[in-house]
Order: structure tokens, then C-alpha cells, then sequence
């Protein structure tokens, strides 16, 4: 028994009776309310008891650690105070902290050396970090503040398991796993000024059942060959709601991205990672995002609200399966910049604008089974000198269906446009080919060729347009095997550039020929030694620099 000032069958001080202690068996230590000014060096099997209310006894050296332990130590209840030095430090055997908390300042609140096992349960641990360096562990139940870096560092090869726990107000991470692995279930992150989980250099991180919450950078960021699984864990307020790159492969599944200010998957330079059963929603930027030679696989993800949907920008990769995207503000769908994407099973509702892609032609998108429902904008659009190639794409509801322009090159199979302004459209000098296109209850025109445009369509048909085929300016190709019914004004406008073979229809096919390039600007040449002409002169004589000039009529009225 210790007591602050001694008495009748106790101890003045802690020190004290662990060195009456015996060495060669267990030793239990009770320790009565008060302040003890000393450091405590643990040995053997030791355990050390606060009796009293949380909180009433407190270790608390001028300088240094609070307590040293090698051996098989707990300790309950105690308030454990460092300075400039480890609180508490492990330096071999087994250490178990239960209901103890831990204030570090200027160093770490506890330290697991390698070899060591450390228990920690029921605890607040505040300032400093608690950390395991090739060391194995649990945590659970335990509450982490306002540490001045990490609030719990995983390393050197150490193992972790941490539940139920919360961690707030870190200045670094509030986890961070390198070289190591960690098990994180059922807790609370929020405040944290990095990343609130960070898995580097091969690091191995689980995470499930978590809530991450008001998070200055990314919630969950894995990089450096980390992997790891991630499930059934909510992110709210984070800048990016998971970051994978350098060569990083987590799986992460059923998780919540909410309000995340800039992106809610967001996949950088060499990252991998496989996404299923997903949901983002309302993300400041982009909803899942894939640069740099990034390749995640996302399968079965739900996109809502926010600006943009897939962003697959500057060589990027990505295979996306089985995505719903609705009510974003921009488009749902871009690849740009020399990427490429593979879309399957999409789903997209009230965009401004379904599919875009614009590069060179290494921009290349196959889109099959996807649905587009009342975009604002065009439902799907090449650009540059992109390729795409679409397969049982339906649109119902957009300003424009499928389009292509400048020198893009989009291909259709099986794909229908119902209830828009322009079906499909070819502009520029690019190339629009279609099998089975159906474009139905078009108020403008089926499909429209302008400028140069090359149209190879067959095979398809166009009920109830205003027009059903439009050909402008110098666009050119061929229309075979193509229905057009209906009450329209005219079946097909062609330019003389383009071929209708079996076109098959009871409405007028009007004539027109093909526009021609306006003629050039008459060049004004000044000859300030002379006349200025600004337009062609005929049956005229100029003369300048004379000092005598005689003109006569002739007997025809002709003048010399």
C-alpha cells in the first residue's frame, strides 16, 4: 500500500515498495489519491491499482518519463505525466494500461519498443503520440487528443489491433501505418490536420466499421505498395475521402463519401485499387478521379450530387462497372488527355451532361449497357481526336444524343436516342459510324452531318424526327438500310455528298447542293505612288507621275 504522506503499513512513495518488492514473484501495489513527483521503474510481474475516483492519482516527475517498465506490468487507473521524455516506456516484456491516462509533454505518451507487447484499454492518452515500433498491440476503448504529430504510429514491422476508440485534434495523422500492420475497427476519427489513416511502405491497413469526420486533407490515404481493406466506413468532411497512389492497392468496400471538398475516390499517379458497393455524394470536384497512369478498378459504385462524376484525366486508367451518377451539376462521365476508361452498366440521371472525351487519339473510351436520362446538355460527346465506342447506349432526354466533332472518331452499335433535340451529330472533319442506331421523337433533325464530316451509318432508323437525315456543308459518306417514319417535314436533307442507298421512307427527300466555301476577302494592295483599288477594275487606263496627259474621243464615242 502507498500513500502521499506514508502512515502505519504503507509507503511514502511508488518507488519505494516496487524495490521492496520481490524480484522472483508477483507484486501488487495500491496506490491511495495524490500527486507522486518521481518516476516509476517497473520489473518483474508487477501490477500497480489507483484506489479512488479516475483521475486521483497522478505520476507526475518534474522531468523525464513517467514510468519504465520491462517485464509483465499493468497498470490501472493511474494519471501518468512525462516531460521531455517517454511517459511511458516499454523497453521490454508485456505492458497492459487500463483506465489509465497519459499526458505526453514534448515527447511521446507511450513507446513499444520492438519485442515488446503492449495492451492498452479504457485510456486518454493527450499531447504526444503512442507509439509501436516493431512492437505487437491492442487498443481498444481508448480516447487519443490533440497529439502533437501522430496520434497512434504503426512501424518497423510492428502489429496492431485498435476498436472502439476515438482520436481527435492530431497535428499530423491520426494513424499512421509504415513498414507495419494495423487492424482498425469501430472508431471515431474527426479534427485531424493530415490524413486521418495513412498507410506507407508496404505497410498493411484495415479499417472497417469507422467514421471519419472533418479531416483538413484526405481521410484514408494509402501510398508506397500499402495495401489493405477498407469497408463499411463513413467519411464526411474530408478535402479527398480516400487517396491511393505510387503504386498503392487497397480494396475498399462498401464506404460513404460525403461532402468531401475536393474528391471522394481520388486515385493518383501509379495507384491502384479496387472500389465496390461505393456511394459518394455531394463532392466539391470530383466524385472518383484517375490521373497519371492511375489503373483503379470501380465496380457498383453510386454517384449523386456534386460538380463532376468520373474524371479519367492525363493518361489515366480505369475500369468502371455497374455505376448510378445522378443530379451533378457538370458532367457525369470525362476522359480527357491521352486516357483510357472502360464503362459497363452505367446508369446516369438529371447531368448537365452525360459522356465527355476529348484528347488525341490515344483518348479512348468503349462504353456498353448505359442509360442517359435528361441531360441538359449533349448525353454523349467526342472531341479532339478521341476514339469511343459504344454498344446498347440509350438516351432519353438531352439536348443532343451522340456527337462528334473536330476530329474525333465515335462508333454506335445497337444504341437509340429518344425524345431529343438532335439525335446524333457529326461535325468538323470527324467520323461518325453507327449499326442499329434508333433515334425516336427527335424535335430537330435524327442525325445531322455539318462542315466535313464523315457519316457511315446502316441499319438504322428514325421514327418521328422533324427531319430524319440532314446533310450540311461538305459532310459526305453513306446511309444504307435506314428507315425513316412518321409525321416529319421531310424524310432526309442531303448535300449531293452523301450516298442514301434503300433509304426507306414515305416522306420527301429534299435536294440541296452542298455549300460551298465563302470566297476569300479581295486583298487591298496601297500603292501610295499611285491609285488604291479596292475592288476589280475592268476597261480602265491608270496613269500617274505625267506631267501632261491628253484624252480624245474617238468617232465611236471610245475614249484614247
Amino acid at each position: 500500500m502507498v500513500a502521499p504522506h506514508g502512515g502505519r503499513g504503507t509507503y511514502g512513495d511508488i518507488g519505494s515498495a516496487l524495490r521492496s518488492a520481490a524480484r522472483d514473484r508477483a507484486a501488487r501495489i495500491e496506490i491511495r489519491p495524490g500527486r507522486y513527483e518521481e518516476t516509476l521503474a517497473v520489473h518483474g510481474t508487477v501490477e500497480l491499482v489507483a484506489l479512488g475516483e479516475p483521475g486521483s492519482v497522478v505520476v507526475s516527475p518534474a522531468q523525464g518519463s513517467a514510468l519504465t517498465a520491462s517485464g509483465a506490468v499493468s497498470v490501472r487507473g493511474l494519471v501518468l505525466v512525462g516531460r521531455g521524455a517517454d511517459a511511458v516506456d516499454c523497453r521490454a516484456g508485456a505492458l497492459t494500461l487500463d483506465g489509465v491516462e497519459v499526458h505526453a509533454h514534448g515527447g511521446v505518451c507511450v513507446h513499444a519498443r520492438r519485442g515488446t507487447s503492449v495492451t492498452l484499454t479504457n485510456g486518454q492518452f493527450r499531447y504526444g503520440r503512442v507509439l509501436f515500433a516493431g512492437a505487437t498491440g491492442v487498443v481498444e476503448r481508448c480516447r487519443f487528443v490533440d497529439a502533437a504529430d501522430n496520434a497512434l504510429a504503426v512501424i518497423e514491422g510492428a502489429r496492431v489491433t485498435v476498436r472502439d476508440s476515438r482520436i481527435e485534434g492530431s497535428r499530423i495523422h491520426g494513424l499512421r501505418v509504415s513498414d507495419a500492420s494495423a487492424t482498425v475497427t469501430g472508431c471515431e476519427f474527426t479534427r485531424i490536420e493530415k490524413a486521418a489513416l495513412a498507410a506507407d511502405t508496404r505497410a498493411e491497413l484495415v479499417v472497417a466499421h469507422c467514421t471519419i469526420t472533418a479531416v483538413h486533407a484526405d481521410a484514408l490515404y494509402f501510398l508506397e505498395q500499402s495495401r489493405g481493406l477498407v469497408h463499411d466506413t463513413r467519411v464526411t468532411d474530408a478535402e479527398n475521402g480516400i487517396s491511393v497512389e505510387s503504386g498503392a492497392d487497397p480494396v475498399v468496400r462498401r464506404c460513404v463519401f460525403t461532402g468531401c471538398r475536393d474528391t471522394g475516390i481520388n486515385v493518383q499517379p501509379a495507384g491502384r485499387g479496387t472500389f465496390e458497393e461505393c456511394e459518394v455524394v455531394d463532392a466539391g470536384g470530383v466524385s472518383v478521379f484517375s490521373t497519371g497512369g492511375a489503373t483503379p478498378r470501380i465496380d457498383g459504385c453510386r454517384i449523386s450530387g456534386g460538380n463532376v462524376g468520373v474524371a479519367v484525366m492525363d493518361k489515366g486508367r480505369g475500369d468502371f462497372a455497374r455505376i448510378d451518377i445522378e443530379r451533378l451539376t457538370s458532367v457525369a462521365l470525362r476522359v480527357r488527355d491521352g486516357s483510357r476508361a472502360v464503362f459497363a452498366g452505367v446508369d446516369v440521371r438529371r447531368c448537365a451532361a452525360g459522356l465527355e472525351v476529348l484528347g488525341d487519339p490515344s483518348t479512348t473510351v468503349e462504353l456498353t449497357d448505359a442509360r442517359f436520362g435528361d441531360c441538359s446538355m449533349a448525353a454523349v460527346a467526342a472531341g479532339g481526336r478521341s476514339r469511343i465506342a459504344l454498344r446498347d447506349v440509350l438516351v432519353r432526354g438531352a439536348l443532343l444524343g451522340f456527337g462528334s466533332v473536330e476530329e474525333a472518331q465515335l462508333r454506335l452499335r445497337d444504341c437509340a436516342a429518344a425524345g431529343v433535340r438532335v439525335g446524333a451529330l457529326a461535325s468538323g472533319t470527324s467520323t461518325f459510324e453507327a449499326r442499329g442506331l434508333a433515334v425516336t421523337d427527335a424535335d430537330g433533325v435524327g442525325l445531322l452531318g455539318r462542315d466535313s464530316a464523315f457519316l457511315d451509318v446502316a441499319a438504322s432508323r428514325f421514327a418521328d424526327c422533324a427531319v430524319g437525315i440532314a446533310a450540311q456543308g461538305e459532310s459526305r459518306g453513306r446511309v444504307a438500310d435506314c428507315s425513316v417514319t412518321g409525321t416529319g417535314n421531310q424524310a432526309a436533307q442531303r448535300n449531293g455528298l452523301i450516298e442514301l442507298v434503300s433509304l426507306d421512307t414515305s416522306l420527301p427527300v429534299v435536294e440541296s447542293a452542298p455549300e460551298t466555301a465563302a470566297p476569300p476577302p479581295a486583298t487591298v494592295v496601297n500603292n501610295y505612288y499611285g491609285p488604291v483599288i479596292n475592288d476589280a477594275v475592268t476597261n480602265c487606263q491608270f496613269f500617274w507621275n505625267n506631267t501632261r496627259v491628253i484624252q480624245r474621243t474617238d468617232r465611236n464615242g471610245a475614249d484614247t
